[in-house]
């Protein structure tokens, strides 16, 4: 009898593998991070073609085999279209698929970081949210999902509204976070808070964050 199991999810990245195949990295609600195979994908017409891109959010019918997953369908429900228009947008998308890799891990369901990767990649292509504003809030509230938030630095001087930001972004429901905006000053300080943490939790080099720096100093 043959095992199929059904995944919602969204893919961070894929490798060609062979001729005509790929290796993708799927962030799923109930199983974390898993690879599956998409067969014949990278054919021109192949019913995969297009629905296993970085971003493509959606449910993935998969062939459990003794080692590995294949994708057999995949109904995408998003595929984030908006940032191949977008440079600094996708810049910031990958930098976000990328951070998610790095937290969560194979067979660890971590539905709250999934939804959070999803509402901040819809922030992403809303015009009035700042992208740099966006990164601080999804750096920070995936912090608090991994439990790993230090906290507000209480030995520090910075504005109230600051403070009042950084426990909006990791008490708020998810749906309220993308919200509000800030001042430059403010903005700034959270940033300066947020890149402490970063260099405080993830220990190795992010591929995106060197584009990502390029395009913030601009």
């Amino acid at each position: 009898m043959e095992d199929f199991i059904t995944l919602r999810g969204i893919v961070l990245k894929h490798a060609p593998v062979g001729d005509y195949d790929w290796s993708v990295t799927i962030f799923t609600s109930d199983k974390g991070k898993i690879t599956a195979f998409a067969r014949s994908a990278r054919k021109p017409g192949n019913k995969l073609s297009g629905c296993v891109e970085p971003f493509c959010f959606g449910t993935f019918k998969l062939f459990v085999g003794r080692n590995s997953y294949t994708i057999i369908e995949a109904d995408i429900e998003n595929y984030f279209e908006g940032f191949r228009g977008d440079l600094e947008g996708a810049c910031y998308g990958t930098f976000f698929l990328e951070l998610a890799s790095f937290y969560t891990r194979e067979n660890n369901e971590d539905v709250e970081l999934l939804n959070l990767l999803y509402v901040s990649l819809k922030a992403l292509l809303k015009e009035n949210i700042n992208n740099r504003l966006a990164r601080c809030i999804f750096e920070l509230r995936a912090l608090k999902i991994e439990g790993e938030y230090p906290g507000i630095p209480e030995n520090e001087r910075l504005l109230e509204s600051t403070r009042y930001a950084m426990r909006f972004i990791t008490e708020s429901p998810l749906n309220k976070l993308f919200s509000f905006s800030l001042s430059p000053e403010v903005l700034d300080e959270l940033d300066m808070i947020t890149r402490r943490y970063r260099a405080m939790f993830i220990d190795r080099p992010l591929k995106s964050l060197e584009m990502l720096s390029a395009i913030e100093k601009e």
